[in-house]
């Protein structure tokens, strides 16, 4: 198939499926856990495993890149199994609202589903060009956060009304991972490059042998441990009564969904146009900075105004954040390794993905939110200085040309 036709084939298909992408966004940003506080009163371990559900599927993220290329599969076929996998868990929860099967149920649906990241990485590095994939991949992503913010506030409402109703807000879940495991095996892509007997976790050796790529893993693991602790207690904060904040669940959603996804919105293709032409290691910094100003704000705000000038401020940051951490390491690994690159990538923010939300849950209840915040901060800006001398190794990136054309869709 002619690169021009992989091309235009993967992006139809990929903003079909933002669609779907976007609704499922809403489940593990916001509703999943909801339901876990609010309707369920769960304790600390399972709102710790409904928060890491993603997390753990990125753990075995190096797994199923290992199958798959031992098995052959295309890249984006085999994604497309994982997620129909992870529609049947998801179905099985709302079919049986009980706490265990419900905690079971999403945590495998959002773990299979996360664990192919690295096929769409492989994916998109295969069809899209060097020089316009970051361009391309926040133009699909533009539409899967109208999507999240539009179903956010849709679904919140619903949620106000009756919050005995969230069986079937998770057999829609259901249907957007069986959807986009539809549009995904309709994508053009080859098998992973085959590596003899190696083990699952063969993508370490990269992290010996690429200096740059170790030190930025350590950066990350500091910035993203401090992020995805205070994440989930984004939730917690205004839905738990313990707070005193008096929120609707429709209110909540406005602030973790609709608003972030808002400001997402705005921001996304100009992130996606700094991505393609800006030294990224300068972008990392930036975004760094966003996200330790979100998390102060927030959780030293107790009015609304400061909430909502924290969501917006979180909303810009994640805008940059998601196509940074989608597509970095294209620019530095070899093209044909991109899949176990970003293995490594994935594998370890699932450990500090499964880590925080288990620390954060734990320490909630000794420590006050604000001391939380500024300990995040700290650690965000502990990575962000370790980051600056990096900003010279920016030129090792692939080359992008610059784009001048607007983005219209």
């Amino acid at each position: 198939m002619a690169d021009l036709d992989r091309r235009l084939i993967t992006y139809r298909y990929e903003r079909w499926r933002a669609l779907s992408a976007g609704i499922l966004e809403t489940a593990s940003g916001t509703f999943l856990l909801l339901i876990a506080v609010r309707w369920f009163n769960a304790d600390p371990i399972p709102k710790a495993l409904v928060a890491a559900g993603g997390s753990f599927g990125l753990l075995l993220s190096p797994l199923v890149v290992y199958f798959v290329s031992r098995l052959q599969w295309p890249a984006a076929r085999a994604a497309a199994r994982a997620r129909w996998v992870g529609a049947g868990a998801v179905l099985v929860a709302a079919l049986f609202p009980v706490l265990p099967v419900y905690v079971a149920g999403a945590v495998l649906g959002a773990a299979v589903s996360a664990s192919v990241i690295p096929l769409l990485t492989q994916m998109y590095q295969e069809n899209y060009p060097d020089h316009e994939r970051g361009r391309l991949f926040s133009r699909a992503f533009m539409i899967r956060i109208a999507t999240a913010a539009v179903f956010s506030k849709l679904a919140g409402e619903a949620l106000s009304r009756d919050l005995g109703h969230f069986p079937w807000l998770l057999a829609v879940f259901a249907l957007a991972l069986a959807g986009g495991g539809w549009l995904l095996a309709r994508c053009p892509s080859r098998p992973l490059v085959a590596d003899g007997g190696a083990h699952p976790l063969r993508g370490m050796r990269f992290v010996r042998e690429d200096a740059l790529f170790r030190r930025t893993l350590i950066c990350w693991m500091l910035m993203g441990f401090a992020n995805l602790m205070m994440l989930p207690l984004r939730i917690e904060y205004l839905a738990n009564p313990k707070y005193d904040l008096g929120l609707t669940v429709g209110t909540i959603a406005l602030l973790t969904g609709v608003i972030p996804n808002a400001a997402r919105l705005v921001l996304s293709p100009i992130w996606g146009r700094l991505f393609d032409r800006m030294n990224f290691f300068s972008l990392r910094i930036t975004l760094n900075i966003g996200f330790a100003l979100g998390t102060l704000t927030f959780f030293t705000s107790d009015n609304l105004f400061g909430l909502v000038a924290a969501a917006v401020i979180y909303g810009v940051s994640a805008a940059g954040g998601d196509v940074a951490w989608s597509l970095w390491v294209t620019k530095f690994a070899p093209p044909e390794r991109v899949a176990d690159y970003m293995s490594v990538h994935t594998f370890l923010t699932g450990v500090r993905g499964v880590l925080a939300p288990v620390v954060a849950f734990s320490v909630v209840t000794r420590l006050p939110l604000a001391t939380m915040a500024l300990i995040s901060v700290g650690l965000i800006m502990a990575s962000t200085l370790m980051l600056v001398p990096e900003i010279k190794f920016g030129k090792r990136a692939r080359p992008t040309s610059v784009l001048v054309e607007e983005v219209s869709e």
